[in-house]
């Protein structure tokens, strides 16, 4: 008990000062909540002009989950395809269709797949990329692997292309 007490007091007074610490800024070259919906909001005019119902995930440069947009009638099951191409893009800093490639049979990641409770290596996992600086990804799923790739790259061109506007 004599331990325990000293304990408690110095996490009493570490949680004290996390909390006058204030709010948490923005992390430099991390994807903001705007530019994620942006991204998001460009991903699902194209897959409206496709016509398939997409799941579509943009995480930020942690691999996080940042944005996120199920429209009406897509796959349940691609729920978890679209947030996993999205992390596997950035975990791995190039396109899912990329790691794919490198990750045949015979070639030098062959297996990556299994790794990191799981990969997926086809199309529809795009970096966001600002200043040359990798700040998230996006991952798209419901479609083809081309109609899930056109959406992905739609959501990160526009971010692309506003990057030196976003804050």
């Amino acid at each position: 008990m004599r331990r325990i007490l000293p304990l408690a007091l110095m996490l009493l007074l570490l949680a004290a000062a996390v909390q006058a610490a204030g709010p948490q800024k923005q992390l430099p070259g991390d994807l903001t909540l705007a530019q994620a919906q942006e991204v998001l909001k460009a991903a699902l005019v194209k897959a409206e002009a496709q016509g398939v119902p997409m799941n579509i995930a943009v995480v930020d440069a942690g691999g996080n989950l940042k944005a996120f947009a199920r429209e009406d009638g897509a796959f349940l099951g691609s729920i978890d395809v679209a947030t996993k191409k999205a992390r596997t893009a950035r975990f791995f800093n190039m396109s899912t269709a990329q790691l794919g490639a490198a990750s045949q049979p015979g070639k030098e990641l062959y297996g990556i797949e299994v790794t990191n409770d799981g990969l997926v290596i086809f199309g529809g996992g795009e970096l966001l990329i600002k200043d040359g600086v990798i700040v998230g990804a996006i991952g798209v799923s419901g479609g083809s692997v081309a109609e899930d790739t056109n959406v992905a790259k739609a959501g990160a061109a526009v971010f692309d292309s506003t990057a030196g506007k976003s804050k």
